[in-house]
């Protein structure tokens, strides 16, 4: 007797479902996610129990790398340049077109004002590797304000709403961080954030 043969059908699986709910869900991630502005040096930050967010908008961020060199800088590319130029004009630092398009197009303020100019005259690869050695000074200029406090009262002329977050990496010395509070408190900025790392279950 011979063998039945069943006849094959095939399958068709409609995947225009699928393709929908892909497309959805990248737009989703795309409209949702926010991008992180790269910082000049990498910081570990220290553990902390507190779960309050910082800010994404109108946040001057002061960065202190392990070494205590400290780096400002905001999101938003107009309140930098405005700071730029309150600053430049306040010191008489000219700049040319070239400088000032390397200026936009850098994520943090972290050059001396004696080498400013300098800096921005360096090719963008470079000056990523540059400003790791630099830094803004907190000394006085001649009995006054320091460079630091200058560039954060440029930051509240530019924006009078603007919010203050320090970050520092976890090795950084306390006596670095309590100079940048202790510069802070003399401008009246007594309001400030610290930015921490989540304490896991496993350090406490």
């Amino acid at each position: 007797m011979g063998k039945i043969k069943i006849a094959k059908k095939d399958i068709w699986i409609d995947m225009t479902p699928m393709s929908d709910v892909m497309t959805l869900l990248l737009c989703f991630f795309m409209l949702t996610s926010t991008f992180l502005t790269p910082e000049p040096v990498k910081v570990n930050t220290p553990s902390s129990v507190s779960e309050v967010k910082v800010p994404e908008n109108d946040v001057l961020n002061i960065l202190i790398d392990p070494n205590g060199k400290i780096f400002v800088g905001t999101e938003n590319k107009n309140n930098m340049l405005a700071m730029m130029q309150d600053v430049t004009d306040k010191f008489g630092i000219t700049l040319n077109a070239t400088q000032i398009k390397h200026f936009r197009e850098d994520a943090m303020i972290g050059a001396p004002l004696s080498k400013f100019a300098d800096y921005l005259n360096l090719e963008p690869d470079k000056m990523g590797e540059a400003i790791q050695t630099m830094g803004i000074p907190t000394d006085s200029i001649d009995g006054g304000m320091s460079e630091f406090q200058e560039w954060v009262k440029a930051a509240r002329e530019a924006n009078s709403d603007i919010k203050i977050a320090i970050k520092s990496d976890a090795t950084t010395s306390y006596k670095v961080i309590k100079t940048v509070m202790s510069e802070l408190q003399d401008m009246n900025e007594n309001r400030y954030q610290l930015i921490t790392n989540l304490k896991t279950s496993s350090e406490e």
